[in-house]
C-alpha cells in the first residue's frame, strides 16, 4: 500500500469513525461525511496517475469522468429516496395513515405487540423502515401511555421495520442500492428472503411478549377519523392509494421498461403532485391558506436534506476507496481467511452494520466484488441476497445500528444501555435463525 493510499484510507477511517460516535460528539453525520468526500479525492488527486491509465494533460479529464460517473450512480438513489421521502409526506400529510391506527387499537398488551410486529414489517416493505418507524411511534403513542411498556413496542418497531425492509427493493437503502445497480431483482429478492425476513421478525416477537402481561393501563379511545386536512375523505383516498399504489407499482415499472427505479419513483411523485394541486385548486380562499402546508412545494422544502447529502457524501467517499483498489483488495483478504464462505463474510458484515451505519458497509462490498454472470456473485447470486438481508437485520442488534433505531432512538429517549441489555440479545438470535433458514431454503433444500 502506497503512502497516498494509507492516506486516502485513514481520511475515510477517521471519517466513519466520527459518524459513528455522532452522539457522543455532537457534529451530524452528514457534515463528517461531506468532508471525508472531499478529503479523499482531494488526497486522491496528488498522484492520481498511479491509480488511472491516463498520462500527462489527459488525467484531469480522466479524474473528471471517474467522478462523473461514480456521482451519476449515487444521483440515482438519492433521487430515489428524495421521491419516496416526499410522497410519504403527502400521505401522511392528508390522513392517508390513520387506518394503520385504527387497526392497531386494542386493549391487551400482547394483541398489540403481534399487531404492531405483522403491520411495522409489511409496510415497511411498502414504504421504507425509517418512514414506517416515525408512522408506529405516532400511533404507539396514542395507543400506549406507560412509557416502560412503550419503549418495548417501539423496540419491536424497530426490528420489524429492519426484517420487513430487508426483502423489499425499496424497503432499506442498502436494497435499494443494491436493486438500482442490478445486483438484486425485486422478484428474486422477495422470494428468497421473504421467510428469513419473517423469521427474524417473530421469533424477537415471540420472545419479548412474555415480557408484556394483562392488559393496556386504559381502553384506547377512538381518535378523530382524519386529521386535520381540507381535502374530502373520497380525495385523501386517492392521495393514499396513489401514493402507496404507486410506490407498489415501482418494481413493476421498472420491469415493463426496464429504466431505473428512480424513474419509476419520479414517476409516481408527479402523478400525485398533479392529483393533489387539482384537489387543492378547487378549495375556497379562505381553506387554501391552511391548505398551502400540504401542498407539495412547501414539502419539498421539508426533505431531510442533511440525510440526502450524508448519503452522496458516504457513497462518494466509498467510490474513492473503490476507485484506488482498496475495496477490492479487502475482498480478496475476506475471501482468503474465511476461504470463500459467503455466509461467514455477509453474516459479519451484518453485526458490522449494528454498530456503524449499513449504508459505506453495502456501498463498499458492491466495490469489494464485482458481479459476474453466473454463480454466487451473478444476479441474485447468494452472497447479494445475502448481503441485503444482513445489511438489514443485523442493524437491528444496536440501536445506532440502523435509521429506524436511531430515529425511535431520538423519539422515545431508549438509552443505547438499556436496549443492549434488553433487545440485543433478542434481535442477535432472530438474525442468526433467519440466516439458518436462508442456508436450509437456499443450500440444503435449493429451493
Amino acid at each position: 500500500m502506497t503512502t497516498l493510499t494509507a492516506l486516502i484510507v485513514a481520511v475515510f477511517v477517521l471519517g466513519y469513525f466520527l459518524i459513528a460516535i455522532e452522539s457522543l460528539t455532537k457534529i451530524n453525520k452528514a457534515a463528517i461525511a461531506l468532508l471525508m468526500f472531499v478529503g479523499c479525492w482531494t488526497i486522491f488527486m496528488f498522484d492520481p496517475g498511479q491509480y488511472l491509465a491516463a498520462i500527462g494533460d489527459k488525467i484531469p479529464q480522466a479524474v473528471s469522468e471517474v467522478i462523473e460517473h461514480h456521482l451519476g450512480t449515487t444521483s440515482t438513489t438519492l433521487f430515489f429516496l428524495m421521491g419516496a421521502m416526499t410522497i410519504v409526506e403527502l400521505v401522511d400529510q392528508n390522513g392517508g395513515f390513520n387506518f394503520v391506527r385504527d387497526l392497531m387499537r386494542t386493549t391487551s398488551k400482547r394483541s398489540l405487540l403481534w399487531r404492531i410486529a405483522i403491520m411495522t414489517f409489511f409496510l415497511s416493505a411498502i414504504l421504507d423502515n425509517l418512514t414506517t418507524s416515525i408512522v408506529m411511534i405516532m400511533i404507539l403513542r396514542k395507543l400506549v401511555s406507560d412509557h416502560k411498556d412503550r419503549i418495548k413496542y417501539a423496540s419491536l418497531v424497530i426490528i420489524a421495520a429492519n426484517s420487513g425492509g430487508a426483502f423489499s427493493p425499496i424497503g432499506d437503502v442498502t436494497t435499494i442500492m443494491l436493486w438500482n445497480k442490478g445486483l438484486i431483482t425485486a422478484a428474486g429478492v422477495i422470494k428468497e428472503i421473504f421467510i428469513p425476513s419473517v423469521v427474524s421478525m417473530v421469533i424477537p416477537a415471540f420472545i419479548m411478549q412474555y415480557s408484556l402481561k394483562g392488559k393496556l393501563g386504559y381502553a384506547a379511545t377512538p381518535q378523530a377519523a382524519t386529521s386535520a386536512s381540507d381535502l374530502t375523505a373520497r380525495q385523501r383516498k386517492v392521495i393514499f392509494f396513489l401514493g402507496v399504489g404507486g410506490l407498489i407499482f415501482v418494481p413493476i415499472f421498472k420491469s415493463i421498461t426496464h429504466l431505473p427505479p428512480f424513474v419509476g419513483i419520479l414517476l409516481v411523485l408527479g402523478v400525485l403532485w398533479t392529483v393533489s394541486e387539482i384537489f387543492y385548486r378547487h378549495l375556497g380562499h379562505t381553506e387554501e391558506k391552511g391548505a398551502m402546508q400540504k401542498r407539495v412545494t412547501n414539502m419539498l422544502s421539508r426533505i431531510d436534506m442533511s440525510t440526502i447529502l450524508f448519503f452522496l457524501g458516504i457513497l462518494m467517499a466509498v467510490a474513492c476507496l473503490e476507485t484506488i483498489g482498496v475495496l477490492i483488495q479487502l475482498g480478496q483478504g475476506l475471501n482468503i481467511v474465511f476461504e470463500g464462505n459467503h455466509f461467514l463474510v455477509t453474516g459479519i458484515i451484518g453485526v458490522l452494520s449494528s454498530i456503524v451505519d449499513n449504508v459505506p458497509l453495502v456501498a463498499g462490498c458492491m466495490g469489494m466484488y464485482p458481479m459476474t454472470a453466473a454463480g454466487d456473485f451473478a444476479q441474485d447470486g447468494i452472497f447479494w441476497q445475502l448481503l441485503a438481508y444482513c445489511a438489514g437485520v443485523g442493524g437491528s442488534m444496536l440501536i445506532i445500528g440502523s435509521a429506524a433505531g436511531v430515529v425511535v432512538m431520538g423519539l422515545e429517549k431508549i438509552t443505547f444501555g438499556w436496549y443492549m441489555k434488553h433487545i440485543s440479545w433478542i434481535a442477535f438470535v432472530g438474525y442468526l435463525a433467519g440466516i439458518v433458514c436462508y442456508f436450509v431454503q437456499r443450500v440444503v433444500l435449493g429451493v
